[in-house]
């Protein structure tokens, strides 16, 4: 196999926890316990602006310039390919990820059993009327046409291994000499700015 991961059946009480109430964009930096070794084979999902990659025996993609997965009923995502992971609350997760249909779910959980494979997963009976109402009212703000799919971050092929920058800052430091995407989704720009200021004020620090 090309990937090797260990998925814990972690977190699940602390996933619904943090996303029961709708909290704005609250993200909490978690190990999510998984191990992706080397740049993944991004694909996009037809007539999506959302990628996939096939070979991962994971529910893995990417969308407006993040990494995107979905372990245990929660949502996570980094800017880089192997974490490190944060939380997102349901209620912000972009409409556009959503509606990825569920056969690209490559370990799709046990109530994606009966859906159709060609349709997007039924959030709204997973996650009920409070989400739904929320979902809904979001749509009908946004109104806007399917954006083009974001370009793949290919820069991050040469980190693998041992070359892998696991710290914040150093990957933001990579990201912003590299990749000058500007994303759209509001969620997207608030974790580009959080990582940012994050590497800014360590750096003030060292100084």
């Amino acid at each position: 196999m090309r990937y090797l991961f260990i998925v814990f059946a972690l977190l699940f009480g602390i996933a619904n926890s943090s996303c029961t109430t709708p909290h704005r964009h609250d993200r909490v930096s978690v190990s999510i316990g998984i191990n992706v070794p080397v740049y993944p084979h991004l694909m996009l999902v037809p007539g999506h602006p959302v990628y996939y990659d096939p070979r991962i025996d994971l529910n893995y993609f990417f969308y407006d310039g993040l990494y995107w997965v979905f372990i245990s009923d929660a949502w996570y995502v980094s800017s880089w390919y192997n974490g490190p992971w944060d939380i997102v609350d349901r209620y912000y997760v972009p409409i556009y990820l959503l509606r990825v249909p569920v056969r690209y779910y490559r370990q799709p959980p046990m109530y994606f059993h009966d859906w159709p494979a060609d349709a997007p997963p039924r959030w709204s009976e997973r996650w009920g009327h409070e989400w739904e109402e929320h979902h809904r009212k979001s749509e009908q703000s946004e109104q806007k046409a399917r954006p083009e799919p974001a370009p793949l971050p290919v820069y991050q092929r040469q980190y693998s291994g041992d070359r892998y920058p696991h710290e914040t800052e150093r990957q933001h430091t990579i990201r912003i000499e590299n990749y000058h995407y500007q994303p759209h989704e509001t969620v997207t720009q608030e974790h580009f700015k959080r990582r940012g200021k994050g590497s800014d004020e360590r750096g003030q620090k060292q100084r």
